[in-house]
């Protein structure tokens, strides 16, 4: 596979279909690929499954992709907090859908999903809403219920900087979902601000291998603010 530089964010999800399942990375503001979300609303793609570790913040990045009106159901771990008032609007009027999946599970369902891993028990959420209907079983006196993987059509993931042959480096805590996502999509697109040359970076800190990566982008830092919660 060869890791393909597009010219820009908009080149880079031009394809992007109606109905795709879309994996997000990001912590909060943290690790958001930004300017993949600001071009995937202009690309026009609608319908779209959002997994992604909370509901957007503010005003930016996936908040503003719930108020273009783009997303059919979220899948995250944190749906609500403080800034969250776009989706928080958008659920309480039945435009979206919730799935709430702790955070532990999201990463091992997406983790799962990379590693060709069919299913998982996990303890997590026995006996609560969030596992009702699902399979359970009782392994050394404990009880645990069935998972199942969580796979993306698109993976849309930021990184510090990157080398021709798509390897990743992630800065702090930018880093969050952003590996285990590039390995659980059928396309994975990431944007960076700093592309080198191929052997230009130590291989001790590639946390994102290039054998994942199917497109880079380079695109500005940018320091970020969000409207307070209304």
């Amino acid at each position: 596979m060869t890791t393909t530089i597009a010219a820009t964010a908009d080149e880079a999800v031009a394809d992007v279909e109606d109905g795709s399942t879309v994996l997000v990375g990001g912590f909060g503001l943290a690790g958001m690929p930004f300017d993949l979300i600001d071009a995937l609303i202009r690309q026009g793609a609608g319908e779209l499954t959002v997994v992604s570790n909370n509901a957007g913040n503010g005003d930016v990045g996936l908040a503003a992709l719930l108020a273009a009106g783009r997303v059919r159901k979220v899948v995250c771990s944190f749906p609500r907090q403080s800034d969250s008032y776009v989706f928080d609007e958008l659920y309480r009027s039945g435009r979206v859908g919730l799935e709430v999946v702790p955070q532990g599970n999201l990463a091992e369902r997406i983790r799962a999903a990379g590693a060709g891993i069919g299913a998982f028990y996990c303890p997590v959420g026995v006996d609560t809403s969030l596992t009702q209907g699902k399979e359970t079983r009782e392994i050394d006196g404990r009880s645990y219920v069935l998972e199942y993987p969580i796979k993306g059509d698109l993976a849309l993931i930021s990184a510090h900087r990157a080398d021709t042959a798509g390897n990743l480096v992630h800065r702090k805590t930018a880093r969050n979902f952003g590996p285990v996502m590039a390995t659980a999509a059928t396309t994975v697109v990431a944007q960076v601000t700093d592309i080198v040359p191929a052997g230009g970076i130590d291989p001790e800190t590639v946390a994102t291998p290039g054998i994942y990566v199917d497109r880079l982008v380079r695109a500005e830092a940018r320091g970020l603010t969000v409207r307070g919660a209304r």
